[in-house]
């Protein structure tokens, strides 16, 4: 080589290795606590989704993905703690978080504060994308809204009686908030909230029985449930000596199990492996069992889901992460997932998104109940409003 081209190759070079970086991205998730199960899947889907949307090089435009991943313990001042450390002392160019809505709620201003990313995979309550809205946060995730709206499309006919069993923090009450207002048909006479760690459930159902036992027509107790105990176990006290039926959204398939006991219950579900029919699901399902000798759950979805769309949003500011770009980027943007379309609303930031109404069968080769497809609710049949403050 003569001196000539060996400058130009070293100026090259040179030019190159400015140009490349590392993007930082700090994963608050749930190692360990109450929703260790769903955080452990939530990590497992970002890597995915990193890895899918970037044909498995973990680079965008020359830059290199380092994921580094920090265990909230499902508390909300550890996950402020966590994240603010990974911005500050990480150099953190993007966070992705949590699984619990109040560890979210929680890190959404230490966001605000260091005007960087946040990309919420997981938590539900509405208020994330509501009346605590932040310019600097993305929902990938559904919302208490879109559960309930789905929910009630299920169960919300003339006639009806229902009493509804949530746990007493931000992801149920938010919930049952949008179900209540999404009903236009039943009746609600009674909602009962229980301690978000409770195992018994006898005296809540008893109050729930108590509330429906003498109305006329049909009768149901929604649920609305996440983590440890099983409020389903409610079924095996008198409620079919009242004709009153249980009706429930869906769930991962550990939780799955429990719904062994109640074939033909009907509700909406964010994602179960066998519905979506579509190149990422199949690419998900497929890698899954190579990894992991199971199919993918709910939360894996969720990770994966906020890893496509960084992804996407990098590709399209070249490598850039200048938060004021990404979010411009962010605003508006469509983007595949194996759930089908995803598209993050301008106006607040929230992920527009198809849901699946399930009736549940059992299939005596599987430990967990299927949620077998009734139809596809797609997203823009799902009327969420618009409440932030923008």
């Amino acid at each position: 080589m003569n001196h000539r081209l060996f400058a130009a190759f070293a100026l090259l070079c040179c030019a190159a290795a400015a140009y490349a970086k590392d993007i930082t991205i700090a994963h608050i998730y749930s190692k360990t606590g109450p929703f260790e199960a769903y955080g452990v899947d939530s990590h497992r889907g970002l890597e995915l989704g990193l890895q899918y949307a970037t044909s498995g090089t973990m680079a965008v435009s020359g830059n290199k993905i380092v994921l580094i991943a920090r265990d909230d313990q499902g508390k909300a001042d550890i996950g402020r703690a966590h994240l603010a450390a990974a911005y500050q002392d990480e150099k953190a160019d993007i966070a992705v978080g949590a699984i619990s809505s109040a560890v979210t709620l929680a890190m959404m201003p230490i966001a605000e504060e260091h005007k960087k990313l946040l990309i919420v995979d997981s938590s539900v309550a509405d208020s994330i994308t509501g009346d605590k809205w932040s310019r600097y946060v993305f929902r990938t995730a559904r919302n208490s809204t879109q559960d309930a709206l789905t929910n009630a499309v299920v169960v919300d006919k003339p006639g009806t009686y229902i009493a509804t069993l949530a746990q007493d923090y931000a992801f149920g009450r938010d919930g049952i908030k949008a179900f209540r207002q999404a009903i236009k048909n039943a009746k609600i006479v009674r909602e009962e909230y229980l301690p978000a760690n409770a195992t018994d459930f006898t005296g809540g159902a008893v109050r729930l029985i108590d509330a429906l036992k003498d109305k006329p027509g049909k009768k149901i107790v929604f649920i609305y449930w996440a983590g440890a105990g099983n409020p389903l176990k409610i079924a095996e006290l008198d409620l079919k000596k009242y004709g009153i039926e249980i009706a429930t959204g869906g769930n991962t398939l550990p939780a799955l199990t429990m719904y062994k006991q109640l074939p033909g219950l009907e509700g909406s579900i964010y994602y179960y492996y066998g519905i979506p029919k579509n190149k990422a699901n199949d690419w998900l399902m497929a890698e899954h069992y190579k990894r992991y000798k199971s199919p993918p759950d709910f939360f894996t979805v969720c990770g994966m889901a906020a890893g496509i769309a960084i992804v996407e949003a990098l590709k399209k500011t070249n490598g850039d992460t200048d938060t004021e770009k990404l979010i411009a980027t962010l605003e508006g943007m469509s983007f595949d997932t194996p759930k089908g379309k995803m598209t993050l609303r301008k106006e607040d930031h929230q992920a527009m998104m198809p849901l699946y109404h399930f009736k549940i069968k059992n299939d005596p080769a599987l430990a967990w109940a299927v949620p077998e497809l009734v139809r596809e609710i797609k997203a823009e049949e799902i009327n969420v409003p618009i409440r932030n403050k923008r």
